[in-house]
């Protein structure tokens, strides 16, 4: 079993949880209340860095589509980190990327290779793959 893991930090105006391990049921509603639990101290744009996820399963889903939701009804932003298939060997995050394509719920996020970019207002964020 794969430890879970969620840190938090900042960066260019963006608070950062990088999230490491599993996503399911037991899981999920540690991250559910660490957003919660930002939103709650004024901080409305949020970055999941989600590059160190192993396994995602529909409960992980299921908060980052809670995520979206509590932060579009505050006016914040949210900016998910799926590092593209095949860089720095990340196979493991490509699969969160399939797992949202699978579900038909990718478009609905805006996703960035590396927090570089993610914290960069400039950037703009990667197409969904057409093939699952």
């Amino acid at each position: 079993m794969v430890a879970f893991k969620v840190t938090d930090g900042e960066r260019g105006g963006w608070t950062v949880l990088q999230v490491s391990g599993e996503m399911d049921l037991v899981t999920s509603p540690e991250l559910r209340q660490r957003v919660h639990g930002a939103v709650a101290e004024g901080r409305h744009r949020i970055v999941l860095d989600l590059s160190e996820v192993v396994f995602c399963d529909s409960s992980g889903v299921g908060v980052l589509i809670a995520t979206r939701r509590l932060l579009r009804s505050c006016q914040g932003r949210l900016r998910l980190i799926l590092p593209a298939q095949g860089i720095a060997d990340n196979a493991h995050a490509h699969h969160v990327n399939r797992v949202l394509g699978a579900l038909g719920v990718r478009r609905l996020f805006d996703v960035y290779a590396d927090l570089a970019t993610a914290a960069d207002e400039a950037a703009v964020p990667l197409t969904a793959p057409t093939h699952v």
